[in-house]
């Protein structure tokens, strides 16, 4: 054998490392370490409830908080909601409509005759134009404000 080299028996030593086992005698009966079991675990509950009333409590300031950090997102992710949901419902409503015997031939015929009407009205002469482009000047004017006139 190779005195360089370390024997079988050695390496197997410093491989496996030593454990040592120490069991202790408890004492008592199997009911009382059941009671004594079941108090560790009521213990336990209790601190859980403990935390989730602490942090139902702060609930309100968190909320608070979170709101005034974020109040324009939050209009504005509402306010896209809200349009989404009206876009939606406004689909549905049209498209039950449509749906009818009927109906949209009428409402297809009323707005073609409403397009002839506003054509010959509004579009057919220049001063009829003119007139329309002034209506329009005051109508931007009274939604946009005064100084919107030249714009």
């Amino acid at each position: 054998m190779n005195p360089e080299t370390p024997s079988s028996e050695s390496r197997l030593e410093s491989e496996n490392p030593s454990v040592e086992v120490n069991v202790q005698n408890v004492e008592g009966t199997p009911s009382e370490l059941q009671v004594s079991s079941t108090q560790a675990y009521t213990g336990q509950v209790q601190q859980v409830w403990a935390q989730i009333a602490r942090f139902l409590e702060k609930m309100p300031s968190y909320a608070g908080n979170f709101f005034s950090s974020y109040q324009r997102s939050l209009i504005t992710l509402g306010l896209l909601l809200a349009v989404l949901v009206t876009l939606r419902i406004t689909v549905a409503l049209l498209t039950a409509i449509h749906s009818l015997p009927l109906i949209a031939p009428t409402l297809q015929l009323i707005g073609i005759g409403y397009t002839a009407w506003f054509v010959y009205r509004y579009l057919l002469t220049a001063e009829s134009r003119k007139e329309l482009s002034q209506d329009f000047q005051t109508l931007k004017q009274q939604v946009l404000g005064r100084g919107a006139s030249n714009t």
